[in-house]
C-alpha cells in the first residue's frame, strides 16, 4: 500500500514509469557533456599562476593568440554561409520526382563518409603543386606556375565545404520537404513564375530553416581542427583557436590556459549563434513550414 500511495504522490507531481525511461539519457548526458564542461570550466579559473582570471588575462592580452578568434571566423563563416546558400538551390531541384533522384542524392552525401583525414588526404594529392589540377593548367598554358590552393586558408576552406556542405544539404532538403507544395502550386494557378514563388512563398517559409542549418554548420565548421593542420597552415595563417588550445594543453601543458581557449571559443560561438536565431525570431514561423 504504501508503494501504491508512493506511485499516486509521484504521479500527482507528473512523475511516473514512463519519464523513469528517460534517466538513462540523462546520466549520459551529465556524464560525457554536462560533468566534463563544468569540470573545464572550473579548471580556466585555476592557473598555476596569478589570480582566477589569469589563463582568461593571458589570452586577450597576447595578441598572436587573441588573433585566433578572427582567423577561425575568417575561415568557418563563409564556409558556413556557402554551404547553406548553395544547398538551397541543389535541395530545391532535388525534393521532386525525376529518374535518378536517389543516386544524385546518395552522390551528394557521399562525402560525410570520407572523413576529415581522407578529404585532407585528397586535397593534397589533387590540388596540391604536382597534382592533377595544377598540372592540367601548367600543360594548357594557362598559369607558369602552380596555384597554392594548400597549406593556406583556401585548402582549410575547401575541406570544411566538401565535410559540411552534405549536411546542410540534408537539413535544407528536410525543411523544404515540409512546406506543403500545394502553396506554390496555388501561386502557380495565379500566374506567379517560378522565382516568384520561390521568393514570394518558398524562401520566407524556409528562412527560418535557413537559420538553424546555418547554426549547426558553423559550429562544426569553428571548431575545426584536424583540416588546419592537415591542408592549412597551423603556424600561420591558419592557426586556429582550436589548434591554439591543442597548443596550450598538449604542448605547453597549461591545463588552465587550454580550458579557458576553450571557452572562449565555446562563447564565440554562442555569441554567433545568439545573434543569427536572434534574427532567426523575426521570420515566419507559421504552421505551414519552416519552422527549424
Amino acid at each position: 500500500m504504501a508503494e501504491v500511495a508512493l506511485r499516486h504522490r509521484l504521479a500527482e507531481r507528473g512523475v511516473d514509469r514512463q519519464l523513469w525511461l528517460l534517466a538513462p539519457a540523462a546520466a549520459f548526458v551529465v556524464l560525457l557533456f554536462i560533468y566534463p564542461f563544468a569540470y573545464g570550466v572550473g579548471l580556466s579559473f585555476q592557473p598555476e599562476q596569478g589570480g582566477p582570471l589569469e589563463a582568461y588575462r593571458s589570452f586577450f592580452a597576447d595578441a598572436y593568440e587573441r588573433a585566433t578568434i578572427w582567423t577561425t571566423l575568417r575561415i568557418a563563416l563563409p564556409a558556413a554561409l556557402f554551404n547553406v546558400l548553395a544547398s538551397v538551390p541543389i535541395a530545391y531541384r532535388m525534393r521532386g520526382r525525376f529518374r535518378g533522384r536517389r543516386a544524385v542524392t546518395t552522390l551528394l552525401v557521399v562525402p560525410i563518409t570520407l572523413g576529415t583525414v581522407l578529404t585532407a588526404q585528397g586535397l593534397l594529392n589533387y590540388l596540391g603543386p604536382t597534382g592533377w589540377f595544377n598540372r592540367t593548367l601548367l600543360d594548357a598554358g594557362i598559369i607558369d606556375e602552380p596555384i597554392r590552393l594548400i597549406h593556406n586558408s583556401w585548402g582549410v576552406l575547401l575541406s570544411l565545404v566538401i565535410t559540411g556542405f552534405p549536411f546542410a544539404f540534408l537539413l535544407v532538403l528536410s525543411y523544404l520537404s515540409g512546406i506543403d507544395p500545394s502553396l506554390e502550386r496555388a501561386a502557380a494557378t495565379l500566374g506567379a513564375g517560378w522565382w516568384s514563388r520561390f521568393r514570394r512563398i518558398t524562401l520566407p517559409l524556409l528562412a527560418p530553416g535557413l537559420a538553424t542549418t546555418f547554426c549547426l554548420t558553423f559550429v562544426l565548421a569553428y571548431s575545426v581542427f584536424p583540416s588546419a593542420v592537415l591542408v592549412g597552415d597551423p603556424a600561420g595563417e591558419t592557426r586556429v583557436i582550436a589548434y591554439a588550445a591543442w597548443q596550450a594543453r598538449y604542448q605547453h601543458y597549461d591545463y588552465a590556459q587550454g580550458s579557458a581557449i576553450a571557452i572562449v571559443m565555446g562563447l564565440v560561438e554562442l555569441v554567433v549563434i545568439g545573434a543569427v536565431l536572434g534574427a532567426r525570431s523575426m521570420l515566419y514561423t507559421g504552421p505551414t513550414g519552416g519552422k527549424g
